[in-house]
């Protein structure tokens, strides 16, 4: 079993949990991530590895609460454990020194953004990092990102926090500077990161996106991470995450990922009010307090 040694919550629906796994930790690199099933029976859900302490043989793990699976593994408190964590799955990102890499993470996928970023610091390059939430309580991993970028623009939608605007608005601002930027790495939602690839391809900068297409084994038996880049077919568990970004099929992987919009709606329903009825019975059978 895989023990929570550590667990808070970061921003709104968004929590970090580090978790006893020494095989994992001891071979995990950036880039890569798990598939953890919160219950036994349980979905098989990805997860990306924000960090890993080989010597206390932990993987720290981020993640949105946006269905069933992510609420039950959200009610899971330090001393608990998780039945199920496999990995380390996924290729590690391709680090080399090249130069200045501007990485982008929008959302919790600055979770999945910010290892590479650590990576490409240690490798010796140039890090500009941008960040982005829709508003300032949703705002993560400041601080980390700080640690090894040589500058750090966070934006929100909203102007409550940094800068007003997108990540993408940041990174033209930076290219018509005249920055020199050798590869552009973005994780974050599909419409980000389809913006990103569009923003950089006029001007023939690499871009590198991380993939988030619906995974059930991480091994590529099921097909369900199918994705199309340069009108060809990958698996992203085995072949991926990461995809030039100038070649990804966003339209076909959007459509694809809102085939179980609905289902993880009704799945997310159903559990809180499983949450509630016990909640309600709890307080019924406490005993009642002098007055």
């Amino acid at each position: 079993m895989n023990e929570i040694v550590a667990k808070r919550r970061i921003a709104k629906d968004v929590y970090r949990i580090s978790v006893k796994a020494p095989h994992i930790a001891a071979r995990r690199k950036a880039g890569q991530f798990v598939i953890v099933v919160a219950h036994e029976g349980g979905e098989r859900i990805p997860l990306t590895i924000l960090s890993s302490d080989a010597e206390k043989g932990t993987i720290d793990l981020v993640f949105l609460v946006v269905g069933g699976s992510t609420l039950e593994l959200s009610r899971l408190e330090e001393g608990q454990s998780i039945p199920h964590v496999a990995g380390p799955l996924g290729k590690p990102t391709d680090i080399e020194a090249v130069g200045t890499v501007v990485v982008v993470g929008g959302g919790v996928g600055t979770a999945a953004a910010c290892p590479i970023a650590a990576a490409s610091a240690e490798a010796g390059n140039n890090v500009i990092s941008i960040i982005g939430a829709r508003s300032s309580d949703l705002v993560i991993l400041e601080e980390e990102f700080k640690g090894f970028s040589e500058r750090l623009i966070v934006c929100t939608d909203d102007g409550s926090y940094g800068r007003r605007g997108f990540v993408t608005e940041a990174l033209a601002e930076l290219i018509e500077s005249g920055q020199q930027i050798d590869e552009v790495v973005a994780v974050g939602p599909l419409v980000m990161m389809s913006a990103v690839a569009e923003t950089t391809r006029p001007h023939r900068i690499k871009t590198v996106v991380s993939l988030n297409p619906i995974m059930v084994d991480g091994t590529g038996m099921c097909g369900g991470c199918r994705v199309s880049v340069g009108g060809k077919t990958y698996f992203a568990c085995v072949d991926g995450p990461e995809f030039d970004g100038h070649q990804v099929d966003f339209g076909e992987l959007a459509s694809r990922l809102g085939a179980y919009a609905d289902f993880e709606k009704t799945s997310l329903e159903r559990i809180r009010e499983v949450h509630a009825c016990l909640l309600d019975d709890a307080l019924k059978d406490k005993p009642s307090q002098p007055s």
